[in-house]
């Protein structure tokens, strides 16, 4: 409960903050938001594929805590931290490069296209500072401290709200941006998130090294996780670029109710995802320690939570779901295609859970392929022909009722796949 309390309250501030903006955009305009779904999938594939970096470190490291390798945990720490500056560079050449035929690719068209360009070329500024902020709070939480990253993700976020408004609308003689206000405020923000991290990797706990020996085998240990790990990660990110072509064709409102909706619908996800990222520190430290039972019954009530939760939040969103749309924009059809959204798919937002707790318990094994092979069944096998198939026959609705049934159905085989993968390899040990 300490360590899921402190790590939900910095993804709730996050995704609160990503609420805020909507809100703040939905008074600017339809286009606004719209120009935001389309680049949401895009944001959250950068994100996903860094994280999976800090995912593979987190194993390998929090194993080494529970062993009682101090010097090798901060040897990796380092050389994570050097491998996510070379990827968030790169992302940002080559995100820069290819903004344009991106969005078009996703379905963006005319002036929504170039406010989709405008707002991720701008993101991208910040993105760096972001990655090592994310990863870096990944890496404190491998190492034991469950309070720093919770407070480093909630400080960026409230000064991202803060400062949004001054530069969207133009408050107190600043130029009104916009959505590229937006986007500012979010590299302001993150920036000074960034900024606590590197006070606690080289002041505060002095993990960071000189060292570079060992650099590449470090590296392999920690792209054997983190490699299938980005990709797994990627897959979530993947399907809302399926969703939000698909809703393409549906026009300019669907996308906007579709954005909101996802929007609204993250804030109670991040509860259960709060959940699973402290899965990945209990499995991996007390695995490392041969506290066999310890990690039974730390999945067993991150499971337990999970599901309780996602009953939570659905009841949540039936009673509050056109309310919330409604502070953000009042146009019917952006109001219709949120509520419909919100009606539907936080149903599955327990088994989404159990997914990415049985996915963080592979992965603090280094076991990455089982959530690879879900992720690609859940997408390329389930999901994508469903989604395309309930699209055109029963509209923007049947889409929402296939991402809900494939959330319980991964969900499930992922609790169950992990359960048979901790029970061999226990066996294995002993």
């Amino acid at each position: 409960m300490r360590l899921s309390g402190y790590m939900i309250m910095g993804f709730l501030a996050m995704t609160m903050a990503q609420l805020v903006e909507a809100v703040y955009l939905g008074f600017v305009g339809k286009n606004e938001l719209a120009a935001i779904a389309f680049s949401f999938p895009v944001v959250m594939a950068l994100n996903a594929a860094t994280r999976g970096l800090g995912i593979g470190a987190g194993a390998v490291l929090a194993r080494a805590i529970g062993a009682g390798d101090r010097e090798r945990a901060a040897l990796l720490a380092t050389h994570c931290l050097i491998l996510v500056v070379l990827f968030t560079f790169a992302c940002v050449v080559v995100g820069r490069s290819f903004a344009q035929p991106l969005f078009s690719l996703i379905g963006a068209t005319g002036h929504v296209h170039a406010l989709a360009v405008s707002y991720f070329s701008i993101w991208l500024i910040g993105f760096p500072a972001f990655g090592l902020a994310m990863v870096g709070s990944g890496l404190m939480r491998a190492m034991g401290d469950a309070a720093y990253p919770g407070y480093v993700m909630t400080v960026g976020s409230v000064i991202q709200v803060v400062i949004g408004p001054f530069l969207i609308f133009g408050w107190l003689g600043i130029p009104e941006l916009g959505i590229s206000g937006a986007a500012w405020a979010f590299v302001i923000a993150r920036t000074c998130s960034f900024a606590m991290t590197a006070h606690w990797f080289f002041l505060r706990e002095r993990i960071v090294r000189r060292q570079i020996t060992g650099f590449v085998e470090n590296t392999r240990s920690i792209l054997h996780v983190g490699l299938p790990a980005g990709a797994t990660n990627l897959i979530q990110p993947l399907s809302y670029a399926v969703i939000t072509w698909i809703l393409a064709g549906f026009g300019t409102s669907v996308v906007a109710g579709f954005g909101v909706a996802s929007r609204i619908d993250s804030v109670v996800t991040m509860v259960v995802i709060g959940i699973s990222a402290s899965a990945a520190p209990l499995v991996g430290q007390n695995w490392g320690a041969r506290l066999f039972d310890r990690v039974r019954l730390a999945l067993k009530l991150c499971y337990r939570y999970c599901l309780v939760w996602g009953v939570g939040a659905a009841l949540i969103m039936w009673v509050g779901a056109e309310f919330f749309v409604r502070l953000i924009n009042e146009d019917p059809e952006v109001v219709d295609t949120a509520t419909s959204y919100l009606y539907i798919v936080p149903i599955s937002i327990g088994f989404l859970g159990m997914m990415n707790v049985a996915n963080a318990s592979f992965n603090a094994l280094s076991k990455p392929m089982p959530p690879l092979i879900l992720s690609l069944l859940r997408m390329l096998v389930i999901y994508i022909p469903l989604a395309i198939f309930a699209g055109r026959f029963y509209g923007y609705v049947g889409v929402f009722v296939v991402t809900a049934f494939t959330n319980v159905l991964i969900g499930l085989a992922a609790w169950r796949w992990n359960q048979v993968m901790i029970t061999s390899e226990q066996a294995r040990l002993t």
